[in-house]
Formats: structure tokens, sequence, C-alpha cells
């Protein structure tokens, strides 16, 4: 062996050495220093627990704050609940002293090759520790302090003890801590009462309980509740004939509905992000004592529920006030057995301005009065269709937003790109599934969908000069002795130039006026709204109905549905937007959107919009009547300017002979005045009328000239003629003559 080849393996080797003993020494001294920590009993035992949530004004918020805790003896559960948990949490419980060591070395394995903390293999024991006494971020550190407090634990309980304390904390969603709590809430009865398959669903849930939910994803639960049956009767811990009956059970449940409105609380909300920030469950979060400051504003929080009250509404609902500068959300309410923030919905024809439209004016494709052809029509094998089988011709990009009409929408997305629009709408907060990558994204036609706080959030774009950020309920946190442990910082990206935010603004103005929006128009305020409604495939029922609606100051947004997908008898247009509008009856709005001096107004020739469907400035000897004043931004302008009224076009007239008479048949212009002679004497004349015209004159003379001058009214001087003649010939019939031209 080469010289240099042996010193570089021996150093290499005591590097490894090095590495080794200083890893070594490292854990030894988390692990020593863990063994010193206390057990929090409060944490295993506490019952009663409360969080404290404060408003804008730093006034408690008195809602459902409590933790939602009821306490079930282990000696009161059936064999075969307590033996659900166990065949698939820690198959060793009864056995093993808090830590099963072979499973924590082949779950390392597993996350040495993925590269990620992705495995833990908890034991009951240190899962318990993890929920009352640690955080739950997936470091070394909190693993190691994790088994030696698990250890500690192991000899202070029993097994059933350890057990029982287990099955009251650990988290089954929906606001649900113990398994009582989870019972009562998922199948209306006692834990005590659970049959084989109602255990197994509970025990399916709490690997994750977002991603097993029994109501947001109840095939991924049916799954695996049957893996914990199969887990069970493997350990012959259910019989068979039990087993057998309970794996062909559908995954029925039994909702307990009250209090409807406590999973959907402002308060509850608020929680819910501070478990996300601070890392620890709900459960923890009250024990410490941390409390929870929020964007409340009391007056908005009435005035959105007195707004909702009026309407009686009989399905699940939600209702958000945002402030669009600083992202706050001021007020927030929901009616449902599940948590709406966690469920998404198809947003309808609300994705327009952030999926098409918004990224169309931003990519300067298009401007609000470009005329779009709404005909039916095909794009990559996608036919959509509009509300009724109705199409309308040409139309502005502005009337097809305003009036939610929707081959326009689908024309223009792809004008722009799905990959590129879905790049803007993922800057507002939109979330995509890989499977999004069809034209029906144009219409909502997501995967998944938003929810409305993601969808309320992103229009607040448009209200804040192209800039985005996600709206958030807490603005600070303090721990149980006022120190802060958190601040909230919005960090704002720019998404939109702020000429092109606000061109959206005006379109959605116009939807609040005359568009499917106008249940506004009441409103003396300067307003921009958007409507969607879902509806059911093959069925004239909807699913879905919302209204964004926003001013300078504020956004507000409304949906009406059933988290269950049972239809319902609302529209975008009819009930949100109607208590979008009892809404700002109450608070008071002044607020007006400012013009960016990249805005600018300019005139252009109408006659050429609505002839020949193109954008062009108007010129000089434009006459007024025959101009349109549009908004447009300075950075993309038309380039045309109009010239017709200067030169003129020669027209085409076509004759035709009926009897005695002859008609002659030529597309007419407003501003074009039109005379026919015939042998020197005027016989008609018109102006002022536009498209398809047909002309009726007597034939008397053998031959017969008809003349017909035309020229621009106000300018005579520019004009043309044209001459079509006629000629009467003897036919091969007798006494029968026809006329020719």
């Amino acid at each position: 062996m080469k010289k240099w080849l042996k010193w570089f393996l021996i150093i290499f080797l005591i590097l490894i050495l090095a590495g080794l003993f200083t890893a070594g020494f490292y854990v030894s001294s988390i692990y020593l220093n863990a063994k010193t920590l206390a057990i929090d009993e409060d944490a295993l035992n506490s019952s009663q627990l409360y969080i404290e949530v404060f408003d804008n004004e730093n006034k408690p918020i008195k809602e459902f704050n409590e933790i939602n805790k009821q306490y079930v003896s282990i000696n009161n559960l059936k064999d075969t609940t307590k033996n659900a948990f166990i065949s698939i949490e820690d198959k060793n419980f009864y056995s093993h002293h808090g830590v099963n060591y072979k499973r924590m070395i082949k779950a390392l394995l597993n996350d040495i090759k993925a590269r990620k903390l992705k495995e833990g293999a908890s034991t009951i024991t240190q899962q318990l520790i993890k929920n009352t006494q640690l955080t739950s971020d997936k470091t070394l550190e909190r693993k190691i302090k994790e088994i030696a407090l698990a250890q500690k634990l192991e000899k202070k309980y029993t097994k059933d003890e350890i057990l029982e304390k287990y099955l009251n904390v650990i988290y089954f969603g929906n606001n649900c801590y113990g398994i009582e709590s989870a019972s009562n809430y998922y199948f209306s009865k006692p834990a005590k009462d659970l049959s084989s398959y109602e255990a197994a669903t509970l025990a399916a849930i709490i690997k994750s309980p977002a991603k097993y939910s029994p109501t947001k994803n109840p095939d991924n639960c049916l799954k695996r509740r049957n893996l914990v049956l199969n887990e069970m009767y493997k350990d012959n811990l259910l019989p068979a004939n039990e087993y057998n009956l309970s794996i062909n059970k559908p995954l029925s449940l039994n909702i307990n509905n009250e209090p409807k409105n406590k999973l959907n609380s402002y308060s509850q909300s608020a929680i819910d992000e501070a478990v996300s920030i601070l890392k620890i469950p709900a459960r923890q979060i009250a024990l410490k004592g941390y409390k929870i400051y929020t964007y409340q504003n009391q007056q908005k929080q009435i005035a959105l529920e007195s707004s909702i009250d009026d309407q009686q509404i009989n399905c699940d609902f939600s209702a958000i006030v945002l402030d669009n500068k600083e992202h706050k959300i001021e007020a927030f309410i929901g009616k449902s057995a599940y948590k709406i923030l966690d469920n998404k919905r198809q947003p309808g024809s609300c994705i327009k301005p952030v999926l098409v439209y918004a990224p169309a004016i931003n990519e300067d494709i298009i401007y609000p009065c470009t005329p779009l052809l709404d005909e039916k029509t095909t794009i990559s094998d996608y036919t959509p269709k509009n509300i009724g089988d109705v199409y309308r011709g040409y139309i502005s990009a502005r009337e097809a937003l305003s009036k939610s009409i929707n081959i326009p929408s689908v024309k223009v997305l792809s004008y722009i790109g799905i990959e590129k629009a879905k790049k803007y709408a993922e800057e507002m907060g939109f979330e995509f599934d890989e499977k999004d990558d069809s034209y029906s994204l144009a219409l909502g036609g997501m995967t998944y969908g938003v929810n409305i706080l993601q969808l309320a959030s992103s229009y607040t774009t448009f209200a804040n000069s192209g800039n985005y950020a996600p709206a958030k309920f807490i603005s600070f946190i303090t721990d149980k002795n006022n120190k802060i442990v958190y601040v909230n910082k919005t960090v704002e990206n720019q998404v939109l130039r702020e000429d092109a935010a606000y061109l959206i603004t005006d379109m959605l103005k116009t939807c609040a006026k005359t568009g499917t929006a106008k249940k506004l128009s009441s409103l003396n305020m300067d307003l921009a709204s958007k409507t969607g409604t879902v509806g059911k495939a093959n069925s004239k029922q909807n699913l879905d109905a919302w209204n964004i609606s926003y001013t300078k100051e504020q956004t507000v947004g409304v949906w009406l549905g059933n988290l269950d997908n049972t239809p319902i008898d609302f529209a975008g247009g009819n009930q949100p937007t109607e208590i979008v509008r009892k809404y700002f009856e109450q608070i008071k709005d002044n607020s007006k959107f400012d013009v960016p001096s990249s805005i600018i107004e300019k005139e252009i020739d109408a006659t050429e919009l609505y002839e020949n469907h193109k954008i062009v400035l108007a010129g000089n000897n434009t006459p007024e009547r025959y101009t349109q004043k549009e908004l447009f931004s300075r950075f993309n302008l038309p380039t045309d300017v109009s010239n017709k009224f200067i030169q003129m076009e020669k027209q085409s007239f076509k004759g035709k002979v009926t009897g005695n008479t002859a008609e002659i048949s030529f597309n007419a212009k407003s501003y074009i005045t039109y005379t026919f002679y015939s042998d020197g004497k005027k016989i008609k004349e018109i102006s002022g009328l536009n498209g398809s015209q047909n002309i009726i004159i007597p034939l008397k003379q053998q031959k017969q000239t008809i003349d017909i001058e035309y020229f621009i009214t106000i300018n005579p001087e520019v004009c043309e003629n044209e001459k079509i003649s006629f000629i009467k010939t003897k036919s091969e019939e007798k006494h029968n003559d026809k006329w020719f031209i």
C-alpha cells in the first residue's frame, strides 16, 4: 500500500471516530439532562382547561375557548377499544419499558434512506410524553428528551395508568381531545359503548387527524380503519366472527352537531393558528398559560353575525372580514359539524379574477375593453358551456367578468397558458393539485379547491396595489408571565403591477353595479365584487355559493354550502351577496380606491370596436359621438390610431331582382350617409344606421341604373359612389318580361 494512501485511511478513520465520539457525547449530554427534568403532572391529569383569547382592544373573547376534555376511566372501556390502539400504535406496549429499541432502529434506517426525520417509531408512552410535555418538532434533541421522559414515566405509573392517560389526551381532530370527546363527536355515544369498528375508526385517526379524518378524507380513514381491524385480528385480539362483521362495515358516523358553531368560532380558529405557530397541541397551550391576542374587531364581528342571522341560512356557512393593508382577520363566523377552514371547496367563478383576468392584464394580453367572442367552442378536448347555453357574440372582457360568462374566461386562460396562470394564483395563496391541468380551472374546476380564508385573502391583492400576504388571526402571543413569545410580522409579495390590480378592481366595480353582484348597487360606496356558484354535476342544484367583495380598506367573503355536499337553494348573486350588503349597511366604509399614476383614460374609436372588434385609438378627426372612453395602463396602450373619418373604404352593395322591384343589400355604417338616385332623382337616403340593410326600389324603365353615393356624414368631402344597372328583357314565355342585373 502506498504511504500516502495509508495515512489518508488513518486520518479518515480518526475523523470518523472523532465524529462518533462527538455525536455520542452530544446525545448522552441531552439524555442525561433530560433525565433530570420533572414530569409535569398537571399536563398529564388536568381535565378543566381554558385558553384566554383577546380581541384587538385586548378584551377577552367570550366564545368556546375550553379544551373539549371529557375523562374516561380505563376500566370503563371495552377490551376491543383498548386493543385497537395497542395493535396499531404499540404492539409491545405491555412488555417494553417505555421505548421499543428494535422498532426505533428500523425507523432510523428508513429515515436515513429518506434523508429526513420521517418515522418516529414512538411507543404509546412516548406519544403521551410528546403530547403533554414537549413540542411536536421533529428534531433529534426532542426525540432524546422524549425517550428519557418515557422511561421515567414508566417507573412512576402502571401500564394501565399510562394507557388511560394516553387515551384521554390524544388528539382525534375536529377539536376532540381524548377518546370520550371523540366518541361523543363522531358517534354521539360514550366511549364505553364503542363497537369494534368504531374503536378502530378512532384508532385510525390519531396517526394524522387531517389525513385520516373520517369527515374530510373518509376513503383514507376507511382504509386505515380496516388496517387496524386486520392488525387486531392478526394479534389474536379480535375474534374471527367479529372481524368478518367489522371489516365489511361502511364508515358510518353519527356526528354530534351541538353546539353548531363551536368548531368554527373566531377564537377557536385563532387557537388552531396558535397550535401551528407554537407547534404544541391546544391542550398544552392551555396548560402552559399562553394568552392569544387577535385582530378581532367586535363591531365588525357583531355586524357580520347579524347579517347572516337576518338571512336565516339553513345550510353550512362561513363569512370573514379582512383588513387589506395589514392582512388582519377582523371578523369570522362559521357553522358546520366540521371545521370549515380545514376543508376546501370549489371556488366557481370567484377564481376568474385571480387565475384568468388579473394574469392576462398583468401580462399585457388583454385590456378591460378587449372584445372576446362568446361562442360555442372546444379547447384541447374541453367544451365549456355558458349558463343556460346562451352565447352573446362579441363582448368586452369587462362585461364577461362582471356577468361571469364562461366561454371568454376559458379563452383568456388559453391565451395565458395554464401553468403561468397557476403561478399567479399560487402567489396569491392558491394551492393546486398535480391533476389541476385542465382549462376547466378557468371556471373553478379544481381537484380540492380553496377555503374562504384563502379565497378572500387572494382578493386583498387587488385592493392592496398588487401586493399579497396571507391574512392572520393572531397579532401576538404571551406566556403565563405575560412575556411576548410571538409577534405576527407580515411579509408582502408583489404579484401584480399596481395598474393591473387597479384595472381588475375597476372591472369588479362594474360587477357590483350591473353584473352578478348588482344587489350591492344600492350601496353608495366605492365597492368591487365577484360572485361564484358551483352546480352539482348533471343537476340543476347547487353545492356552493360565494361572494367576495372589497373596498380600499376591507375584504368581505361569504360562503354558503354543505361540507357533506348536500345541495343548497342559493346562488352567489343572491343570499351571499345580500349578506355582504347587510354587512356594509352597518359598517359604513367611505374609503376610495386610489387611481395609480400609471392608469390613463383614452378615447377609442367605437366604430372600430363594434364593427371590426379592434381596439383603435380615436383620431383627431373622430367625432365625439363615435368615441368611447376606456382605462388603460401606460405600460400597455393601443398603438393603432383611427383614420376612417378622413379616408373612405369601398363599400360592398349587392343587387337582387324580385318581380318588378330591385333589392339592394349592404352593411351600413352609422357614421356614413347613403343616398340612392335613379335617373338623377334622389329616391332614398339613410344615415345613422348600423348593420345589414335592404333597400327596395321599383323598376319602371327598360334600363334603370341606381346610383349610390355615400359619404362620411360629418365630412361630406370624403365620399365614394357605386352604380348598379337593371335591364328588362323578353323571356321565352309569351307576354312575360324579366328584369336582370
